[in-house]
């Protein structure tokens, strides 16, 4: 409120609450007044004269006062800077800090670090509160640089920082992702004589150091807190217990959960998400839904991203009856499905092979109920109706896609590009090829992979040279996929020395061959080469990181049985018994038919 001085003499007479109260009134009448000539004329020469008026007192409240009134942004700023002109006048960190939040509010980032940088210059004495807004505000309004160009000038000029203002600096450093430079704040912190890490501090810290992987180092920390006496917060329990699920401690991950019990500190939904999630990752997924439900019995309420998480977990383990439930369920606990949930839905109905006319209809239901579908949930359904060979109605979607806006999806072409392919659609795959990298200036990997694959199956080997060099021309590093697609070509048209080649090239340029790069030279080799390098193939698989499975052990078998190798055939089969393997059939009957001759050979009827 403005403060002015009352003409009425008879105010004096009149008892403290009554004069109070006739002040106030007059007052109001005055701030009404002059909001109004604010309003209708802005900031002006008006403006100026209602003030000579209406005597108000140009200070510090006043400018607060008149910051707070809904005029123009434009208008505010004016003002401002009027009053820091006036005589016996001076702007302190209040009135600055009002303007900074007008500016912040109106989105007015320039003026916002020009007023800023205004008030680092007077000599207004900042607070480690005031320090901690700007560095927040800032933050925000993504200008981290700025923000900690800011606290480092304060800092070193006349403001002692406090615990709240590192950790306002820390969490906006978190935020942006620079974990790193939270690591060197941290340090500088410590080193502050009258400035102590709090639980705050330390659960950003615990997570920067989990981003970066550190994790020994998370850990580490986290009983560091415990031996200064803090007490865990439930945000830094999820923390940890997320740390030891991706080094697959469970074990230890569950332990945190009783620790965090044993110390009557509550779990979250937060909590509950990440050790679903992470029990579920496991493939203990009947564990993670006894731990729903007893999250329910315990009276925590699940929200919409615990759900999801829960679902696909289902989802993915084939219980649909269950991921429906759940759905249908939702309602009861006052949470709304999302666009992720229908699409969590959608994929579970297509990888429990439902009928995909039922994926379709919850389609359907979930644009009904006003959720707008993502590119995921087109993926999702382009790929389910290429699995289930409708691909003209996964080509109308991909049409649809593009209708709506969305941009090309690589996933979604991958899928069709695909089961073209399988089809013997070549020319349909490759139209579909050239339109993704048109529409998008290249492509992924994977979707190169696909074509590759494609192209060396219907013996256009050439082309899949050219793409695998052009994808590589274009930066876009072939990955495992690409080079076992490449491989597979080779083989094919029988160039198994020139696979051979291009298998030691990926290693050298860093990508790590899998199992399905060893049995594609594997099958090369037993094919060329006879069992002799095939069987050379395999004693090194044996000895390396990689060990066979069960196509390994067919195919040498294989080429055994075509040299007539019996014997040695027969050890094999033995050693696959004993590894759990079962060997191809085909494979298996022409073994033992030609066991079968070699007897009656070796054994005449007398």
């Amino acid at each position: 409120m403005f403060l002015v001085q009352s003409p009425d003499n008879r105010v004096e007479n009149l008892p403290m609450n009554r004069k109070l109260l006739r002040r106030d009134l007059s007052v109001r009448r005055l701030d009404e007044r002059f909001i109004r000539i604010l309003k209708i004329f802005k900031w002006g020469p008006d403006a100026e004269k209602a003030l000579e008026v209406l005597k108000l007192k140009v200070d510090h409240r006043l400018i607060r006062e008149v910051l707070k009134i809904d005029v123009e942004i434009s208008v505010k700023i004016q003002f401002f800077k009027w009053a820091g002109k006036r005589r016996n006048f001076e702007h302190d960190s209040t009135t600055y800090m009002a303007l900074i939040h007008c500016l912040n509010e109106a989105r007015c980032f320039g003026e916002l670090w020009r007023t800023i940088q205004d008030l680092v210059r007077s000599r207004c004495v900042i607070s480690p509160a005031e320090l901690s807004e700007i560095v927040k505000i800032l933050g925000r309004a993504k200008m981290v640089n700025k923000a900690l160009s800011i606290f480092c000038l304060i800092k070193a000029r006349r403001c002692k920082p406090t615990s709240n203002t590192y950790n306002s600096v820390i969490l906006m450093l978190m935020q942006q992702g620079q974990y790193e430079k939270v690591q060197e704040l941290y340090n500088e912190m410590c080193n502050e004589s009258n400035c102590f890490p709090d639980t705050v501090t330390f659960t950003a810290l615990v997570s920067a150091l989990g981003k970066l992987g550190r994790y020994d180092s998370a850990i580490g920390l986290f009983e560091e807190m415990k031996e200064n006496g803090l007490q865990p917060n439930p945000k830094i329990y999820t923390i940890l217990m997320g740390i030891y699920f991706k080094l697959g401690k469970v074990e230890k991950a569950l332990g945190i959960v009783e620790e965090m019990k044993a110390k009557g500190c509550v779990p979250t939904v937060f909590t509950y998400t990440e050790l679903i999630k992470g029990i579920g990752k496991s493939g203990r997924v009947a564990e993670a839904y006894s731990i729903f439900m007893n999250m329910l019995k315990e009276g925590c309420k699940p929200d919409v991203v615990l759900i999801n998480n829960l679902m696909n977990i289902l989802g993915k383990a084939g219980r649909l009856e269950d991921v429906i439930k759940l759905f249908n369920d939702m309602k009861s606990w006052q949470c709304t499905p999302n666009v992720v949930t229908y699409n969590t839905v959608i994929k579970a109905l297509f990888e429990s092979k439902a009928p995909a006319s039922e994926a379709a209809s919850w389609f359907d239901r979930m644009t009904a109920n006003g959720i707008i579908p993502s590119s995921f949930t087109y993926s999702i359904l382009i790929d389910g109706f290429c699995k289930t060979n409708r691909v003209e109605k996964a080509l109308l979607l991909l049409e649809e896609m593009d209708e709506k806006g969305f941009p090309p999806s690589p996933a979604a072409y991958c899928s069709l590009i695909n089961s073209l392919g399988k089809a013997k659609r070549y020319e349909a795959a490759k139209e579909l090829f050239q339109e993704l990298k048109e529409n998008c200036g290249d492509s992924s990997a994977r979707v190169y992979a696909v074509m590759i694959k494609h192209l060396g199956k219907s013996g256009r080997l050439s082309e899949a040279v050219d793409l695998f060099n052009e994808m590589k021309k274009l930066g876009c590093n072939p990955d495992v996929y690409t080079y076992n697609a490449l491989m597979s070509g080779m083989v094919r048209a029988g160039m198994i020395n020139e696979a051979h080649s291009l298998f030691r090239t990926m290693e050298q340029n860093g990508c790590n061959p899998d199992i399905n790069s060893q049995n594609i030279i594997l099958n090369g080799l037993a094919r060329t080469g006879g069992p002799k390098r095939a069987m050379e193939m395999f004693i090194k698989m044996k000895d390396s990181k990689i060990k066979p499975d069960a196509v390994s052990y067919n195919t040498l078998l294989g080429s055994l049985s075509r040299a007539g190798m019996f014997e040695e055939a027969a050890q094999l089969m033995k050693e696959m018994t004993s590894k759990g393997f079962d060997y191809d059939l085909i494979t298996y009957s022409s073994i033992l038919e030609a066991v079968g001759k070699v007897d009656e050979d070796h054994n005449p009827v007398i």
